[in-house]
């Protein structure tokens, strides 16, 4: 019986490597090698741009000066600027078939995904100033770029507001359905509304490069600066 389990143990192992070896030695056929050599560079349609081709109304062009001070109002608006960063160059010069693109399995398009974005902004806006928050959300029926432009706006607003503020316990999530409301702590804006923004901005910079119109490559999301 032991030895019986050492062979079945060793042919299983032989077995494993074998398919292995197969995997990893299988080589191209023609027509992939074909395919390979004709592949060409993603064009991205944000590039080859000056400063005079962009509206410098609108924020997050690069990320604005870090507070001079800590304080838990500071670290939150500085976390908040670092989304608006990436959300305004994960959303420049999308075009039309950018913004059709799903990447399939029931999941949203990336206009869908951009319209929950404008949502989770409009939370974030109004946890700053300590408003109510009505549902059910009314996506504004504007173009694109004015929807972006909203939305930037609300980060930037949220950010402008928490900034100036030490102590960030009173802020708090206010819902309002028609008249009841619920309320939630300002961590729910953190692990809630903030990074459930950043989580999506990311998903909207893998689809563009899928749908062939790559974010710029000069953003630098660590410096908060884009090398044009």
């Amino acid at each position: 019986m032991k030895y019986s389990f050492f062979f079945a143990t060793l042919l299983l192992t032989q077995i494993c490597c074998t398919n292995q070896k197969t995997v990893i030695t299988t080589p191209l056929n023609s027509d992939d090698k074909k395919s390979a050599m004709e592949a060409k560079p993603i064009k991205s349609y944000s590039k080859g741009l000056s400063e005079a081709d962009f509206d410098m109304s609108i924020p997050y062009f690069q990320i604005p000066d870090a507070p001079d001070h800590f304080s838990g109002g500071a670290v939150l608006a500085r976390t908040i600027d670092g989304l608006g960063f990436r959300y305004y160059w994960a959303t420049h010069q999308l075009r039309t078939e950018d913004l059709q693109y799903n990447p399939g399995n029931d999941g949203r398009s990336a206009q869908e995904t951009l319209n929950h974005l404008y949502g989770l902004s409009n939370g974030l806006m109004h946890a700053a100033k300590k408003s109510a928050n009505p549902r059910p959300l009314v996506i504004p029926e504007v173009p694109f770029e004015e929807l972006r432009k909203l939305t930037l706006q609300n980060i930037k607003t949220a950010s402008d507001i928490f900034r100036t503020v030490d102590d960030v316990s009173s802020h708090r999530i206010i819902f309002q359905r028609g008249e009841k409301t619920s309320e939630f702590p300002v961590w729910n804006v953190m692990n809630g509304f903030l990074a459930d923004a950043i989580y999506h901005t990311g998903q909207i910079v893998s689809y563009r490069r899928s749908s062939g119109n790559p974010q710029h490559p000069g953003v630098s999301v660590f410096i908060g600066k884009t090398t044009l």
